[in-house]
């Protein structure tokens, strides 16, 4: 048997630094470099021994460790709600995870539900109190460990920081968390370590992988046995070409060892396929292997381990999906059926009317989905792949709400783009989930909007007026008096009823202030010429007027009634009243 590196999962709310933390680590800048600062797919960096050595020295030395791990594979999970899924998936992968919290905001929404995920899946971890730099008045010391840099501290700092890990032992508990400092904590297996570091100067990451290093060679030395000559096994983190070498796979290899020339079932939404390995590379040490560009060549990779894949047939793999090896096509039907299964596990219904959603993943479509039946948002085709020419045909007859197409980090075909333009069909392309909810719900609240002001210019809406006292201009021909706009909003060319639904007269023209108005809305007080009426004798000061509605007018308004406020609601349904009153047969509820 063979002791592979352990799988270490990194989880955490958004912003909370887990990207920013394995920078630290492996003394890179991915996180920089992240579509709107947050991780979209599965990454994996690998820190071999030597390292660990050199940056933990003094602290194994203090706390008796030898290491005799090869080294860790880091897996970086996206921290936004919407990549449950994923991060899911990364905590099925891990050996042991850390789970990142800000020290400074605590326990957040995404960080309850890592902690979910670890619970759901028995994975052990360890806790990293990020950003102890933002502490007022902290001085940082960088690359130090902790006991240093936080005796380095004023008293008032030390206890500002004391009193936030007190509070997030306490945010802890609530979770069901038993949980302490990771010098403070007697038994491990009892409780959980909460390690303070600073991702930014590097504060206490000698600690952290220190405690990792313990942990892992005491309690799951077992677990990282695997077979060297075993089926290799692991998940696809990414397709992409690359100059040279064609369509390529990034691979989280978990167990086995997959060698040049093996056979390789990769599992797809159509039915596995299978393709030989014709060439593997690996990044170098401290590498991140979505963002490296340079790579080394290798005759076999042995789990655990991040490797880049070349093969015949990859153009149509997405990301997510499982792959295994075998030494030859005899084992391969059986490799098939396996991989398969876990394909199968993932559904994604649809609806028979509904948007459409494209992604350059498994897993974001999961995603995805997984927000949008959340916002109750109908979905007629989930699909991994390019915006194109029949995506866009296929919306012609749908209404502007779910004439919609959601491109997520995948492209949209010129003629697609050309296409929609002329057709309507809205399309949203981004390569951040969360904003694709933001921006169609937007979208929607300006399709509403546009349907309100249509609906409303074609019909008479519902109003409710006052003649005011003292406020008589002309007596008639036309009557000029001071009206208060209750409720709803009053027009010009409007014919208005009293309380026994008689018509009174036809507002000729307003003004308000002096000034020409053909439009007065709900509080205003308004001069009005009324044609048609007299006063003292159709209509006296302090009467109560409302717009005259069709039946017509009134169905439209009643199916529409989601583009009118409460109050307009209540108008029409006293307009409907009177109406009834004077004549039974117009009743038409």
């Amino acid at each position: 048997m063979h002791i592979r590196q352990p799988i270490i999962s990194i989880l955490a709310h958004v912003d909370h630094g887990k990207t920013t933390l394995l920078d630290s680590i492996r003394q890179s800048r991915v996180a920089s470099g992240e579509a709107g600062g947050i991780t979209q797919h599965i990454g994996a960096s690998e820190v071999p021994k030597d390292v660990l050595i050199r940056s933990c020295g003094e602290l194994l030395k203090k706390y008796g460790i030898d290491v005799k791990l090869p080294g860790l594979l880091f897996v970086d999970t996206p921290g936004h709600a919407a990549f449950s899924l994923l991060r899911k998936r990364g905590g099925m992968l891990a050996d042991i995870s850390i789970l990142v919290i800000d020290v400074t905001e605590g326990i957040k929404p995404q960080t309850v539900e890592s902690i979910k995920i670890l619970k759901q899946y028995k994975t052990p971890f360890i806790i990293a109190a990020n950003k102890i730099d933002k502490i007022s008045g902290w001085i940082p010391h960088e690359k130090m460990c902790f006991a240093d840099t936080y005796d380095k501290q004023r008293p008032d700092v030390r206890e500002d920081l004391d009193m936030k890990l007190y509070k997030l032992i306490g945010e802890l508990h609530e979770q069901g968390i038993t949980t302490d400092r990771f010098d403070r904590l007697g038994d491990f297996t009892k409780g959980v370590a909460i390690v303070p570091v600073s991702a930014n100067t590097s504060e206490g990451i000698a600690d952290l992988l220190t405690v990792l290093c313990g942990l892992v060679q005491k309690y799951l030395e077992k677990k990282l046995e695997i077979d060297p000559c075993g089926h290799g096994k692991g998940t696809v983190l990414e397709v992409k070409e690359v100059k040279g070498l064609g369509m390529t796979i990034d691979v989280i290899l978990y167990d086995g060892i997959v060698k040049k020339g093996d056979v390789l079932v990769i599992g797809h939404p159509d039915g596995a396929i299978c393709t030989k390995v014709k060439a593997l590379f690996k990044t170098k040490p401290m590498k991140e292997i979505r963002v490296e560009k340079q790579f080394i060549s290798m005759d076999a990779v042995a789990a655990a381990s991040g490797v880049k894949i070349s093969a015949p047939g990859l153009d149509t793999v997405v990301a997510g999906v499982p792959i295994m090896s075998a030494r030859c096509m005899d084992d391969a039907d059986e490799l098939k059926r396996e991989v398969q299964k876990e394909i199968d596990e993932v559904e994604i219904k649809t609806d028979d009317c509904g948007v459409i959603i494209r992604a350059d993943a498994l897993g974001s479509l999961e995603a995805i989905v997984k927000m949008f039946r959340e916002k109750d948002i109908k979905i007629k085709r989930a699909e991994i792949g390019v915006v194109n020419k029949k995506d866009i045909v296929c919306m012609e007859e749908v209404d502007d709400a779910h004439k919609v197409i959601f491109a997520f980090n995948t492209k949209v075909l010129d003629e697609a783009e050309e296409l929609a333009r002329r057709g309507g069909v809205k399309v949203f392309k981004s390569d951040v989930i969360y904003r694709l909810i933001e921006d169609y719900e937007e979208y929607i609240s300006e399709c509403e909007e546009k349907k309100k002001k249509s609906v409303l210019e074609s019909v008479c809406v519902p109003a409710k007026l006052r003649f005011m006292e003292g406020f008589v201009f002309r007596q008639s021909k036309p009557a000029i008096i001071g009206m208060e706009i209750l409720s709803g909003s009053l027009k010009n060319g409007v014919r208005l009823i009293n309380n026994d639904g008689k018509i009174v007269g036809t507002v000729h023209a307003m003004q308000e202030k002096g000034k020409n108005v053909s439009c007065a809305e709900s509080g205003k007080q308004v001069a009005v010429s009324l044609e048609g009426a007299i006063v003292g004798r159709n209509i006296k000061e302090g009467d109560i007027f409302f717009c005259f509605l069709s039946k017509d007018d009134y169905q439209l308004l009643l199916k529409n009634k989601n583009l009118l406020k409460d109050s307009d609601m209540n108008v029409l349904e006293e307009i409907r009243e009177i109406m009834v009153r004077k004549d039974k047969y117009w009743d038409v509820v």
